[in-house]
């Protein structure tokens, strides 16, 4: 169109590339929102805003107090969250080729990020109630996946889609993903019946701190033991040395999150400690999501093949 005759000015273009740095940036504020959420519940500020999208009554901004600054600074940094979730809808809007699957990944993102935050209103309104604080903490956990698979497909080339490995070697992918799942949902059966309750008074589950981490525990082990499988089985199906690789990865991250949890369940859970294991628990998801999108690559278009295309599949293994 003519923008000299109709005075409409054209959208900018966005450059693949630069989708992929905003795809990071939201989920690197993803990841960082849940790992000052629970400083605030670590540090017995889950109520220091009673209110909920006001902090206290009609009073938007906290007094100042130790406690309810920390939970007001936490508000502060979703509004960051949303900015970023949003740059990266925006950047997948106007990217140049656009692709349908990144725009909703990305919009899929910032709905995400509003449900979180309304969720955890509620969960403020409800007094902290364990089984919403445990709500909150799964809901993270599916909106990273969500803006980890966006970070990964921005940096394919925008060809069809091609197995790195064989299905038998997928759906063994699959199951390790459920299962880091199941020991994410156990987890916060853990928290819910632990110590660290996000403010005095609040109640927690109806069974015991120890029985919740031995279950937990179990689950781990489990865990290990997949992972421990699918690394066997990932050299005669011929798996390529990116993937092996990653495999390692998380094998490793999974064994330093259980030594973590191991040594704060027999220390007596300190806060720090507690901290540290959510900051691994994200980690470990991120891991594993990591290991198994790269099972699955794109190749650049037929048409693009001896251009500049040629050099993005460089990016699918970063």
């Amino acid at each position: 169109m003519d923008t000299t005759i109709t005075g409409v000015s054209r959208l900018p273009e966005v450059s693949p590339a630069a989708v992929r740095k905003a795809a990071a940036g939201a989920l690197g504020a993803l990841c960082l929102i849940v790992v000052t959420g629970a400083a605030v519940r670590l540090t017995q500020s889950g109520l220091g805003c009673p209110d909920w999208p006001m902090c206290s009554g009609s009073r938007l901004y906290p007094a100042w107090r130790y406690h309810a600054m920390i939970e007001f600074g936490n508000r502060l940094v979703t509004v960051g969250v949303v900015a970023a979730a949003a740059a990266a809808l925006v950047a997948a809007w106007l990217r140049t080729p656009r692709r349908r699957d990144l725009v909703w990944l990305a919009a899929g993102a910032v709905g995400g990020v509003f449900a979180q935050a309304v969720l955890g209103g509620i969960t403020v309104l409800v007094r902290l109630s364990p089984p919403w604080v445990m709500a909150h903490f799964l809901l993270s956990m599916v909106v990273i996946a969500d803006a980890a698979v966006l970070y990964h497909r921005a940096g394919e080339p925008d060809g069809p889609t091609r197995p790195r490995v064989g299905p038998e070697m997928r759906q063994v992918s699959r199951a390790l993903v459920v299962l880091t799942a199941v020991v994410l949902a156990l987890g916060t059966a853990v928290t819910g019946a632990g110590p660290h309750s996000g403010s005095t008074g609040v109640g927690r589950l109806g069974l015991s701190a120890r029985d919740a981490a031995e279950l937990h525990s179990s689950a781990v082990m489990l865990l290990i033991g997949v992972t421990l499988a699918t690394l066997w089985l990932l050299r005669p199906a011929h798996a390529p040395a990116d993937v092996q690789r990653r495999g390692r990865t998380v094998l490793w991250v999974m064994a330093a999150q259980a030594g973590v949890g191991y040594t704060q369940y027999f220390t007596g859970v300190p806060a720090a400690l507690v901290a540290v294991h959510v900051a691994g628990a994200v980690t470990v998801w991120l891991a594993v999501l990591r290991f198994h999108l790269s099972l699955v690559t794109r190749t650049p278009p037929a048409d693009t093949v001896d251009g500049p295309a040629r050099s993005e599949p460089a990016l699918v293994g970063a």
